[in-house]
């Protein structure tokens, strides 16, 4: 039970101020500028445009937006992080996932834009993606990950191979 304490028993960075609002969405705000909140949304009419920029930022090649478009009304869960000052609002991080609806789930996409990047921002859209497939008993939690992230995934918890089991992998020729 430890693994999962680590997700939701610690604070987050000192800049960076996280509340649950009514609905138990977690809302981060920057103390240094109180006119600017950041949250999330499980909503999945995401603008595909904007969700190809936050992509670009990062340096991700580009997908067919067909392909991202049906990726994500396939997703068991689809999570957004948003930036919001007064009425602006701007994608700053996604996640999601995809599941069995029982026993596993599989973390796809996670982005944060660099501007948002080392704030701790990336490690709450984790733990929010986590907490909700945890609701929704989701027992087993796996996701890929390139070689730069791997320990960004470790020090959230995540092992490589935890029981010996190898991932195979299958690619058309």
């Amino acid at each position: 039970m430890g693994f999962w304490k680590s997700f939701f028993g610690s604070a987050e960075t000192a800049s960076i101020q996280t509340r649950l609002e009514a609905d138990g969405v977690p809302v981060v705000s920057d103390r240094a500028d109180t006119s600017t909140r950041i949250f999330f949304s499980t909503e999945r009419d995401i603008d595909l445009y904007e969700l190809e920029e936050l992509c670009d930022a990062v340096g991700w090649s580009r997908r067919p937006m067909r392909k991202v478009r049906k990726a994500i009304q396939h997703s068991f869960l689809v999570v957004s992080m948003w930036q919001q000052r007064g009425v602006t609002r701007r994608l700053i991080g996604f996640a999601r996932a995809t599941s069995d609806h029982a026993f596993n789930a599989t973390i796809w996409d996670v982005v944060v834009h660099p501007e948002f990047q080392t704030k701790g921002l990336g490690k709450a859209l984790m733990r929010y993606t986590i907490k909700k497939l945890r609701n929704e008993d989701i027992s087993n939690i796996t996701l890929f990950a390139d070689p730069h992230v791997v320990n960004f995934y470790r020090r959230m918890g995540f092992m490589p191979d935890p029981e010996g089991i190898k991932g195979m992998f299958w690619y058309p020729d």
